[in-house]
Parts: C-alpha cells; sequence; structure tokens
C-alpha cells in the first residue's frame, strides 16, 4: 500500500500577524466583560499584543529566510522590517486614540480589535510572495480601515468619506485582481520567484498582454499609495475620518502597499523594468507637482496633509524607480521617518482638539504656540522634518531618496523632487506662521 506523507506548513513564518490575530479576537471576547466606561482597558490591551508580536518579529530576525505554505509567505529581513513599522505606527495610534475616541463620542471596544486586524493584514501583506497571498492581505487589511473611517457613526462627513473609500477601495482591488489574472495567463503561475523566472526565460517585455498586466497592477497599487491621478479619495477620506485613523491612513496602509509594491515589481517583474520605471516615473512627478500645488490652496488642515500625504508618496516612489538596494533601503528609512513626523503632526492637532478647538483649519492654530510653547515648539520640528529642512530625521531620508535617484541616473526626477519641496515649504510654514505670529 502506498503511503502518503503529509508535509505541514511551517507556521512560524506567519508568527506575528498569527499572534496578534489571536490577541485581537480575544479582545473581542473581553470586550463583552469591559464596562462601557472603561473602555480605555482596550487601549492597554491592544498595546500588548502589539508588544508580543513585535517581540516575535524580533525573534524571527535570528532566524534568517524561512518559506513556508508552498512558498506563498516568506519570512525574511525586508518583510520583518516592514512589520516592525506596522507595530510602531498602530502603537502611536493608540497612544493618541485613548482621549480622543472619548471626547468623540466613540470609544467603542470595536476601535482597538480593528486597528489590530487592520495590522494583521498589513503583516500578511509585507510577508506575501505570492498574488494570492498579496491580494488576501491587502483585502483583509482594507476592510478594517474603511469601517474605521466611518467609525464616527454620528457625523455624516465620516459616513460619506466611508463609503467614498469603500467604493473606489473596492474599484481599485478589481483592478489589481485583473492584473494579477492577466500575469498568471501569461506565466501559468501566481509564485512571484516562479514568475520571475519564466520571464527570465521567454522574452515578454514586448508582449501586450503582460504590458497590460503591468499598467493594471500600478493602477491598484498608485491608488493604495494614494499616487496622483488615483488619489481622488484621500482627501475626503482623510477630511471626513476621525483624526487619530486619518494618522494611522497616512502611514500604515501606505507603508503596506510599498511594501507589495517593492515584493512585486523587484522580485517578479525585474524583466519588465523599462515599462514599468517609465510609468512609475511619470507618477512620481505627477504626484509631487499635484500634491504639494494643492496643498498650497487648502485652508483645512487634514484636506492639506491629505495632499502632502499624496506628494510624499511621489518622494518615495523615487526609491522604487532606482530599483536597486540603496532606492529599496532609502524607501524604507523614508517610510520610518515618515510614521514619527506625521503621527507626531496629528497627535499635535488631537491635543488642540481636547482644548475644545477642533483643529481642523489653519486658523484655528492662531496663537497656539503663545498658549502652548512646547507643544507649538514640537508641531514647529514635524513641520520642518516633513519639508525636509536639515538637520531633521525627515532631511535625512529626503537626502537618501534624492541620493538613490541620482545614482540611479534619474536627474531630473531629483530635480524635481528638490523643486516641490521646495514649494511645500509655503504651506506648512503657513501653520508655523499661525501658531507663532497671527
Amino acid at each position: 500500500m502506498t503511503q502518503i506523507q503529509i508535509t505541514y506548513p511551517n507556521i512560524t513564518v506567519i508568527l506575528p500577524e498569527l499572534l496578534l490575530m489571536c490577541w485581537a479576537f480575544f479582545m473581542m471576547m473581553a470586550d463583552l466583560f469591559i464596562p462601557k466606561d472603561r473602555k480605555e482597558i482596550n487601549a492597554l490591551l491592544g498595546m500588548i499584543g502589539l508588544g508580543i508580536a513585535a517581540v516575535a518579529v524580533f525573534i524571527l530576525m535570528s532566524y534568517g529566510d524561512i518559506s513556508s505554505f508552498n512558498d506563498s509567505m516568506r519570512s525574511d529581513r525586508f518583510g520583518l522590517f516592514f512589520k516592525f513599522l506596522f507595530c510602531i505606527s498602530a502603537a502611536l495610534t493608540i497612544l493618541i486614540s485613548v482621549k480622543y475616541i472619548a471626547l468623540e463620542g466613540m470609544n467603542w471596544g470595536e476601535y482597538y480589535f480593528l486597528l489590530l486586524f487592520a495590522v494583521s493584514g498589513m503583516m500578511v501583506l509585507a510577508s506575501a510572495t505570492d498574488l494570492v497571498t498579496i491580494y488576501l492581505g491587502m483585502e483583509f487589511m482594507a476592510l478594517s480601515v474603511y469601517i474605521l473611517v466611518g467609525f464616527l457613526r454620528h457625523d455624516v462627513n465620516s459616513n460619506e468619506a466611508a463609503l467614498k473609500y469603500f467604493l473606489l477601495g473596492a474599484f481599485s482591488s478589481g483592478i489589481i485582481l485583473y492584473g494579477m489574472v492577466l500575469l498568471y495567463g501569461v506565466t501559468g503561475t501566481t509564485n512571484l520567484y516562479k514568475i520571475a523566472g519564466f520571464l527570465a526565460a521567454n522574452d515578454n517585455l514586448g508582449n501586450p498582454v503582460m504590458i497590460a498586466s503591468v499598467i493594471l497592477l500600478i493602477s491598484g497599487f498608485a491608488f493604495k499609495i494614494a499616487a496622483v491621478p488615483f488619489h481622488m479619495w484621500a482627501p475626503d477620506a482623510y477630511q471626513g475620518a476621525p483624526t487619530s485613523i486619518t494618522a494611522f491612513m497616512a502611514v500604515g496602509p501606505k507603508a503596506a502597499a510599498f511594501a507589495a509594491i517593492l515584493r512585486v515589481f523587484t522580485i517578479a517583474l525585474p524583466t519588465m523594468k523599462p515599462h514599468w520605471t517609465a510609468i512609475f516615473w511619470g507618477i512620481a512627478v505627477v504626484s509631487m507637482i499635484v500634491g504639494n500645488i494643492v496643498a498650497v490652496t487648502q485652508t483645512n488642515v487634514k484636506r492639506m496633509l491629505a495632499y502632502s500625504s499624496i506628494g510624499h508618496a511621489g518622494y518615495i516612489l523615487m526609491g522604487v524607480i532606482a530599483g536597486t538596494k540603496h532606492g529599496m533601503a532609502s524607501v524604507i528609512l523614508y517610510l520610518l521617518v515618515y510614521i514619527f513626523m506625521s503621527i507626531g503632526v496629528f497627535a499635535v492637532i488631537i491635543l488642540l482638539r481636547k482644548t475644545g478647538i477642533k483643529g481642523n483649519e489653519i486658523r484655528d492654530f492662531r496663537g497656539f504656540a503663545r498658549r502652548y510653547p512646547s507643544l507649538g515648539l514640537c508641531m514647529l520640528i514635524f513641520l520642518i522634518s516633513l519639508i525636509g529642512l536639515p538637520p531633521t530625521a525627515g532631511f535625512i531620508g529626503k537626502l537618501y531618496l534624492f541620493s538613490a535617484a541620482v545614482e540611479a541616473q534619474y536627474y531630473y526626477l531629483a530635480i524635481i523632487g528638490v523643486l516641490m519641496s521646495v514649494v511645500s515649504l509655503f504651506y506648512y510654514i503657513g501653520i508655523a506662521k499661525a501658531m507663532y505670529i497671527d
């Protein structure tokens, strides 16, 4: 009799996201026994869950590269670093959320375990080396964020933002899925490494189906990072969402989408680089120009920061376009810096909300530095870092991105990036002017 040998997958590969998901389910059960006036306990539980996941990430760092689930998931330093970034962004979001959600009358336990579910999806996205797994991680992340955007149930703007984000997000997911189907049709596999092997052995550079697949994949991913011309959802979603969720959206899902972009295009599609670098070049330039110039005209702080994040997506794309190890390292470094810069700005806006001021308009910051000198100074430092002025971390991040573009001989791209950084000076300093002069 023939014996069938069963090989079990190595779940160590997904240890951080598995622990976080189980902890989120535990929080769902625990929330039933937590009194309505003590929901901040959920925040503590959320921080403990993120701490457990972060410890698991550090443990896996010593294991080296591990692949499992038929090589659809891989634990390597690239994915583990992104998972650590996700833990940081979620932890900072929880810290700025505790008092804010109580102030806004939405102190419900679902808020915190939805955050953990979103981070779990982001972690799957960072480890995925298969198109199907990438899609599943992306949708798991997106579904949680859709709900969080509309968490202000009594606010019409929040409901509208969630609906717009959901409809456009579903449309972009369909575009990505169609691009994946075309890629599978050509290569016969969904594994990124097998796709790379097939394309290396067969010349498909001029294949119209492959070109269409690249265009569709870029279009879908461009929506996830809010790059022009797929940015329409960002200003409304940023403005309507709870401020703490706006802070999370600006850094967490954006970083996860960039992790997927780097995986797909540098691992699976290096032979198609002439096509995708040309498209990304155009998207990066338009994103930097539109994001920064339109931000100058905004008076609503959250809309201004939405357009600013569009510009920052253009900057980060320079590292992707470079396609070198230096370029990938610069993307990761800038995302790390951007997490602290962006969440720092939103944290100050939330602190302003505690004083009874919404903080949604630039005029709300008039005299802020005189009333709260230390907070005003923190806000000024965050704004200067977002501009990219020395000696801030934002300057170092942009320096690495621009140098990666120059090293790859994308000189015009780097010049446009520098010029748009100068333009960003006008709208960021507008807030500083309101704080210190008006």
